[in-house]
């Protein structure tokens, strides 16, 4: 079975697939995802191919499951798809170089800009899960593009809070949050020509840091050459730093939030919304997860065991030892 069912309590959809069941889990003698598999290309850098185990499909087939006025049914319409970081199946995005980044992040453009060509699309989530702490089923270094037929309620409720302060203020939020931060530099991780990444004085994880566009950009679309490479270097080396923190593979979700395609709702955000990355991180310490238990889930009242002006030293800590010991190998 594959569906939306209409949650009219929260007025979202819920995406019911029962066909990934079925995914492999973290196979070790074989992967998927690795030349020679058959099931990608015997030579790639990066590369997209369609999710086995999809949630959305451009095909979707009819549903018996019965439904009322309350609860709604929809297809389960739109494209889910891997994104493959690289051919080497132990590589993660730190230990690839700032020129391979460059060319995940045109990938990455490209299907954007494929993807918003379909008029029943209404958003494109670019993410990374990384991680068993996560729940990754393949260890293989790869991303995720999901291509939605309605707008994420987290996006929506972003997209309303930075009309309304767009509406009140005159000015996008986002870019009002890059000058609180700078201000402060408290919670400054690094920046370059481009990007910054801070963790935000409200996240709810201890790491969760922010990368976010200097200028004033709704999606990956819209940046130049340099802005790409500038976005390259700024994910190797905030990757490269959650590994320094405790000396592990640090576990993650990476999300790009953008703004909508297709939505007449939304169609001027590109004046009130602005390219950022979250990151969701569950490690509090090298051995303790921070749990999103009943508060957080039940309640969305989010709590944050740490204050991230303590947070943010010591990852910056760790970003600079990076960037030291790249400069050392070089």
């Amino acid at each position: 079975m594959a569906e939306l069912r209409w949650n009219p309590l929260l007025q979202t959809w819920t995406m019911v697939a029962s066909n990934r069941q079925d995914r492999p889990q973290l196979p070790k003698d074989w992967c998927p995802f690795c030349p020679g598999s058959g099931k990608v290309p015997d030579q790639y850098d990066v590369h997209t191919y369609d999710n086995d185990f999809p949630a959305l499909t451009p095909m979707p087939e009819k549903s018996d499951s019965p439904q009322s006025g309350l609860y709604k049914i929809a297809p389960n319409y739109g494209k889910c798809e891997v994104v493959l970081y690289s051919p080497n199946h132990h590589s993660t995005l730190p230990s690839l170089s700032v020129d391979h980044i460059h060319k995940l992040i045109s990938l990455l453009a490209e299907r954007y800009q494929i993807l918003s060509q379909d008029p029943k699309v209404k958003y494109i989530f670019q993410f990374e899960n990384r991680g068993e702490e996560v729940g990754v089923t393949m260890p293989h270094p790869h991303g995720q593009i999901y291509a939605y037929p309605f707008l994420p309620q987290k996006i929506q409720v972003e997209l309303d809070s930075c009309r309304q302060h767009y509406q009140d203020q005159g000015r996008c939020l986002i870019c009002d949050m890059n000058q609180e931060e700078m201000q402060s530099k408290q919670r400054i991780i690094a920046e370059n020509q481009s990007f910054l990444a801070y963790i935000p004085f409200f996240t709810d994880y201890p790491y969760g840091v922010f990368i976010v566009s200097k200028n004033h950009k709704g999606n990956i679309t819209e940046f130049d050459e340099q802005e790409r490479r500038d976005l390259a270097l700024m994910l190797k080396n905030i990757t490269g730093a959650f590994d320094q923190l405790f000396d592990k593979l640090f576990p993650y979700m990476m999300c790009f939030h953008q703004t909508p395609v297709n939505s007449d709702d939304y169609q001027d955000a590109d004046d009130y919304y602005h390219f950022h990355i979250e990151f969701y991180t569950p490690l509090r310490e090298a051995n303790k997860i921070k749990y999103y238990a009943s508060s957080e889930m039940g309640a969305w009242a989010a709590c944050n065991p740490l204050a991230v002006e303590q947070t943010a030293e010591m990852l910056r800590r760790a970003y600079v030892k990076v960037v030291n010991m790249q400069e050392e190998s070089t």
